[in-house]
C-alpha cells in the first residue's frame, strides 16, 4: 500500500487549483464564525472549572484543588488523545465533535446540579469533591474528542478557518476573565458570593455548549464546508491504495510519515506551551504582589495575558509568517522569558514594580498567541489534503504534551 508520500503533492495541488474556481462563498462568514465559536467552546469548560477554583477551595479546604484539577484534566486528555490518534482512521470528526460536546454539557451540569441537591454551599462534603474531580475528568475526555475534531477539520479548510479556531481559544480566556471581573464586582466576597459566581460560570458555559452543538451541525451542511469535504474524498479515492480501509500496519506507516512532516511545527508548539504554562498562571497568581492593586492585581494580569493572547491569535489574519524556521526560532527565543520574569522577582527595584510585570505578561500572551497560531495554521498544509485532519490531531498531541510539561514544571516553581 502506498502512503501519502507516494503521491506527488503537485498532483494534489493541481486538483485543488482546478477546483478553486467552483469554491462556494462563505456567506455572511458563517463557517468562519462557527469555527471561532468551536475554538472557544473546547476551552471554556476548563476555564469555568479553574476560574471557580476559589469556590471549590472554600468547599474543600484540605485539598489542593487547582493542582488536582490540572493533573486530572491533563492526564485524562492525553490518554484519550492517544486513543483518538490510534483510531482516527476508524472514526469521523463529526462523531467525535458531537459526542465531545454532549460530554462537555454533562460534565458542566454536574457542578450546579450537585450544588442544588447535595452540597448547597456547605463545606467539607468530600463526596462532592470526588464527583467534581470526576466531572473534570469527563471534561478532559470531551476535550480530546472535540479539540482533535475541530482542529483536524479546520486543517482541511483554508488557513483562515484554523486562524478562526485558535482565535476562539483565546476568546475563551477573555470571556472568562470578563466574567470573573464582573462577578467580583457585583457579588459580595463571601461564601454566598462565591457560590453564586460559580453557578453563573457553569450556567453560561452550559448554554454556550448547547449553542455550539447546534451551530456545528448546521455549519457542517454549509456549501463551503461540503465543498472541501468532497475535495478530500476525491483526493482519497484517486490516490492508489486509499480506496479501501486502512490496515493497522498501513495506518502506522502513514501516521509516522505525517509525524515526520509536522515534527518541527509540533516542536515549536510544544516549546511555546512549556514556557507559557510554567510561568502562567502560577507565577502571576502566587509570586507577584501589588500594594496598590491588592487582590485585583493577579486578576488584571490574567486578563491582560488573555487579551494579548487573543490579539496575537488574531494577527495572522492580517499577516501570516510563513517561514517555519523563523517561527520555530522565535519559539526558542521565548526561553528568554525565564530570566526576565526572574528579574521581576529578584532584580532591581524597578523590575519588581507593576509596569515591567504587566509589560512582560502582555508580551507572553502576544507571542504565545501569534506563534502558536502560525504553526497550527501551517502544519496541516504540509501534508496532502486527505491527511490534513490527522496532521491537525498530531499537532494537538504536541500541544497537550507541552501543556502537561509546562504544568509539571510550574509545580517546581522554576521561575
Amino acid at each position: 500500500m502506498r502512503t501519502s508520500s507516494s503521491m506527488p503533492e503537485e498532483e494534489v495541488l493541481l486538483k485543488i487549483s482546478v477546483s478553486e474556481k467552483k469554491i462556494p462563498k462563505d456567506s455572511y462568514h458563517l463557517a468562519y464564525i462557527v469555527y471561532f465559536t468551536l475554538g472557544t467552546c473546547y476551552l471554556l469548560p476548563w476555564n469555568a472549572f479553574i476560574t471557580a477554583v476559589d469556590y471549590f477551595t472554600y468547599l474543600y479546604p484540605d485539598v489542593s484543588v487547582d493542582q488536582i484539577f490540572a493533573v486530572t484534566d491533563m492526564v485524562v486528555d492525553l490518554i484519550f488523545l492517544l486513543f483518538v490518534i490510534g483510531w482516527a482512521h476508524k472514526s469521523t470528526a463529526k462523531v467525535r465533535i458531537n459526542v465531545g460536546l454532549v460530554l462537555f454539557i454533562v460534565s458542566l451540569m454536574i457542578v450546579p446540579v450537585m450544588d442544588l441537591v447535595y452540597v448547597k454551599g456547605r463545606r467539607g462534603l468530600y463526596f462532592g469533591y470526588y464527583v467534581t474531580v470526576g466531572a473534570v475528568a469527563l471534561s478532559g475526555v470531551a476535550d480530546a474528542f472535540v479539540q482533535t475534531g475541530v482542529v483536524g477539520t479546520a486543517g482541511e479548510l483554508p488557513k483562515r478557518y484554523m486562524q478562526a479556531t485558535v482565535s476562539g481559544t483565546a476568546a475563551a480566556g477573555v470571556l472568562v476573565s470578563a466574567m470573573r471581573i464582573i462577578t467580583k464586582a457585583m457579588y459580595p466576597q463571601n461564601a454566598q458570593g462565591l457560590r453564586s459566581s460559580a453557578n453563573l460560570y457553569f450556567s453560561i458555559s452550559i448554554v454556550f455548549m448547547a449553542i455550539c452543538l447546534v451551530c456545528y451541525n448546521v455549519a457542517d451542511r454549509l456549501p463551503v464546508i461540503q465543498y472541501y469535504k468532497d475535495l478530500k474524498m476525491q483526493a482519497m479515492n484517486e490516490e492508489p491504495g486509499e480506496k479501501g480501509s486502512f490496515s493497522r500496519s498501513a495506518w502506522r506507516s502513514t501516521l509516522w510519515d505525517i509525524v515526520g512532516r509536522v515534527k518541527w511545527f509540533g516542536f515549536g508548539i510544544f516549546l511555546i506551551f512549556v514556557v507559557t504554562l510554567s510561568i502562567f498562571p502560577g507565577y502571576i497568581t502566587e509570586d507577584v504582589h501589588s500594594q496598590l492593586l491588592k487582590d485585583w492585581y493577579p486578576l488584571l494580569l490574567i486578563t491582560a495575558y488573555n487579551v494579548f493572547d487573543l490579539v496575537g491569535k488574531s494577527l495572522p489574519a492580517i499577516y501570516l509568517l510563513e517561514n517555519v524556521n523563523v517561527a520555530v526560532g522565535a519559539c526558542i527565543g521565548r526561553l528568554l522569558f525565564y530570566p526576565l520574569f526572574l528579574g521581576c522577582l529578584h532584580g532591581p527595584t524597578f523590575f519588581r514594580t507593576e509596569i515591567p510585570v504587566t509589560v512582560l505578561t502582555c508580551l507572553l500572551g502576544l507571542t504565545n498567541g501569534y506563534f502558536a497560531s502560525v504553526l497550527m495554521i501551517l502544519a496541516p498544509k504540509v501534508v496532502p489534503l486527505q491527511h490534513a485532519e490527522t496532521a491537525g490531531i498530531v499537532i494537538v498531541l504536541f500541544l497537550v504534551v507541552g501543556l502537561a510539561t509546562g504544568s509539571v514544571i510550574a509545580w517546581f516553581w522554576v521561575i
